[in-house]
C-alpha cells in the first residue's frame, strides 16, 4: 500500500463517505498519479502555514499553492486524528463510486461551517471512469514512453488553430525536442469546449504536428492565472517536459525552462504563418480573437481554412452548433397571475409551429403534481422546486432541445443555480421577468391565492408574506398590465431572433 498505511477491509467499510468539489477531484486525481510529487495527501495546517510564509511545505520542500479540502464540520467531526481506526474517509467521485481513503491527520475549523482536512491518500477501486480514460497515464508511464533529450511540453487548453500549430512547430524544430501535448480534462476549457470536445478537436490537428505524445491531464482553474501557471509548470517537470511553451513569461521553477512564443500573422503573400512585425501591413492578416472565433461558430460562418485546418472547424462546428441549433433555456420569473404561465404557454405554441427543435413546457403548477409533490412553500422546498426544474430542463437544453420554464421562483440564487446548470450543460439561457405589478397580480387573483393569504387563512405567499427578489439580470422585463400577453410573447420571440437562437422567420410583423 501507499505511503506505509495499510486499511483493513472493515476499516473501509465503516468509514464515512464525502464527495469532493471538482477541483478537489482533480487535485485528488494528481496527488494518486504522482503528477504532485512529493506531496502524498491533502495539506495539513503546518503545511498551510509554512506555505504562506516561505513558498515551502513544512519539510522544507519547494511548492507553489495549496492543496486542500474541504468538507462540511459535520463530516469532520465524526473522525478521530488520534484513532487509526476512525480517521479514515473515503473520497468517491460525482457517481459516487470510490476514488480514495484519506488517512485524516488533521482537522481544523473553516468558515461558512466547513472545516479543513488534511493528511495522505491512497488509491481504492478502479480509479473511476471518464471519457479519453485511456489518455490519463501516470507521469512514470509517460516518462517511459518519451525518447531521451529535450521534451517541449504544451498544455493545449483551447483548440490549435493554424497560428498555435505554427509557433509549437516552430518551437520544436529550433529545440530539437519531442513535443508532450498535455490537454487539460474535467472542466470548461479556455476555448469554451466540454474537456471532450476540447480532447477531439485538439486530435483533429495531430497531423499538422511534430511527433508527439498526447495525454489528458486533469488540470483545473485555480484562484488566479499565476497559481495557475505554477502548478502546471510543476505538473509539466513530472511528467518529463524540460521546455514549456507558455505565454506567462514571469513563469518559473520545476528546473523547466519557458519559451515565451512570439506573434505570428498569416502572409497573403505565400499563405504562411510569419513573426508578425516581418510582414507589411498590407499583406499581413491577424489570427482571430476567441470572440472572433465564437463569433463565427454561434452565428454558422464556417471557420476560413487559412485560420483553422479543416479537420479541426468540424469538431468545433459539432461541439458548438449555431444558436439556432444549440439547447435553450427559456426562464420566465413572476408572481403569481403576472401572465408568465400564458407568455409560455404562447411561446411554446408559436416555436412549435416553427418545427425547428423538441418544445417542452415545464409549467410551475404542473412541475408541483409530477416532479415535486410533497414539497411545501417553505424557502428550502421552493429552491429545491426551482433546482429540480433547472436540473430538468438543462437535460433537455443537453441534448438540444428547448426548455420553457415559468415557475414563481422568488429567490435570486435558485434562478442563479437554474442558469449555471443551463450553461454547465452547453446551453443557452434566458431570464425574462414578468415584472407585472402586486396590485395587478392580486386584481386577477385567478386561483383565490391572494385573498385566502390577506385573510390569513395562507402562508408564504409571494409578495405578500414573502419575499419577491426582482431579477438584477433579466435579458428581458415585460409587464402584462400595460401591454397584451401576445405582445409579451412576440418580445420574447424578438429577442431570441435577434440573438440568435431562433430563426428570422420568427420574427413578429
Amino acid at each position: 500500500m501507499s505511503n506505509g498505511w495499510v486499511l483493513p477491509d472493515d476499516v473501509l467499510r465503516d468509514a464515512p463517505v464525502f464527495t469532493p468539489r471538482p477541483v478537489e477531484l482533480a487535485d485528488l486525481e494528481l496527488l494518486l498519479s504522482g503528477a504532485y510529487a512529493p506531496l502524498t495527501g491533502f495539506m495539513t495546517r503546518a503545511d498551510l502555514t509554512s506555505l504562506s510564509r516561505r513558498g515551502r511545505l513544512a519539510n522544507g520542500t519547494p511548492w507553489p499553492v495549496p492543496v486542500t479540502l474541504q468538507v462540511p464540520a459535520a463530516v469532520a467531526e465524526g473522525l478521530r486524528p488520534d484513532d487509526p481506526a476512525g480517521r479514515v474517509l473515503v473520497l468517491t467521485d460525482g457517481e459516487g463510486a470510490p476514488l480514495a481513503a484519506l488517512d485524516v491527520r488533521d482537522v481544523w475549523s473553516g468558515r461558512d461551517g466547513t472545516a479543513g482536512l488534511g493528511g495522505p491518500v491512497q488509491r481504492i477501486g478502479d480509479g473511476g471512469h471518464a471519457p479519453f480514460q485511456r489518455l490519463r497515464r501516470t507521469p512514470e508511464e509517460v516518462r517511459a514512453l518519451l525518447p531521451p533529450g529535450r521534451v517541449l511540453g504544451v498544455i493545449a487548453d483551447r483548440p490549435l488553430h493554424r497560428p498555435q500549430l505554427a509557433q509549437i512547430a516552430h518551437a520544436a524544430r529550433t529545440l530539437g525536442a519531442h513535443l508532450l501535448l498535455m490537454i487539460p480534462v474535467g472542466e470548461e476549457s479556455t476555448g469554451g469546449l466540454p474537456s471532450e470536445a476540447l480532447v477531439r478537436a485538439v486530435f483533429a490537428a495531430r497531423d499538422r504536428m511534430p511527433p508527439a505524445t498526447l495525454i489528458t491531464v486533469p488540470l483545473t482553474r485555480r484562484r488566479d492565472e499565476i497559481s495557475d501557471a505554477l502548478l502546471r509548470a510543476r505538473v509539466s517537470a513530472a511528467y518529463g517536459v524540460t521546455h514549456l511553451l507558455s505565454t506567462e513569461e514571469t513563469l518559473s521553477g520545476a528546473g523547466l525552462r519557458v519559451l515565451v512564443p512570439r506573434e505570428l500573422a498569416y502572409d497573403n503573400r505565400d499563405g504562411q504563418w510569419r513573426w508578425r512585425d516581418d510582414i507589411p501591413p498590407r499583406n499581413r492578416r491577424l489570427a482571430f480573437s476567441q470572440e472572433e472565433i465564437d463569433d463565427h461558430l454561434d452565428r454558422g460562418f464556417p471557420l476560413p481554412e487559412w485560420h483553422t485546418p479543416p479537420a479541426v472547424a468540424k469538431e468545433l462546428a459539432r461541439a458548438r452548433p449555431p444558436l439556432r441549433h444549440r439547447g435553450l433555456v427559456v426562464f420566465l420569473t413572476g408572481l403569481s397571475g403576472s401572465g408568465k404561465s400564458t407568455i409560455a404557454s404562447g411561446l411554446a405554441d408559436a416555436l412549435r409551429e416553427a418545427g425547428d427543435r423538441t418544445i417542452t413546457l415545464l409549467d410551475g403548477d404542473v412541475v408541483r403534481r409530477e416532479l415535486s409533490a410533497g414539497l411545501t412553500f417553505s424557502r428550502a422546498d421552493r429552491d429545491l422546486n426551482v433546482r429540480r426544474i433547472g436540473w430538468v430542463a438543462a437535460e433537455i437544453a443537453r441534448h438540444r432541445g428547448v426548455a420553457i420554464c415559468c415557475p414563481i421562483a422568488p429567490y435570486a440564487q435558485a434562478r442563479a443555480t437554474a442558469r449555471e446548470m443551463a450553461e454547465s450543460a452547453g446551453a443557452g439561457f434566458v431570464l425574462v421577468h414578468v415584472a407585472t405589478p402586486l396590485e395587478t397580480c392580486e386584481q386577477r387573483d385567478r386561483k383565490g391565492l391572494y385573498a385566502r393569504a390577506r385573510a390569513g387563512l395562507l402562508t408564504g405567499m409571494t409578495g405578500v408574506d414573502d419575499p419577491y427578489e426582482e431579477p438584477t439580470d433579466a435579458d428581458l422585463v415585460v409587464d402584462t398590465s400595460d401591454i397584451s400577453i401576445e405582445e409579451a410573447v412576440q418580445r420574447v420571440l424578438h429577442l431570441l431572433t435577434e440573438v440568435g437562437w431562433v430563426e428570422p422567420r420568427l420574427t413578429p410583423a
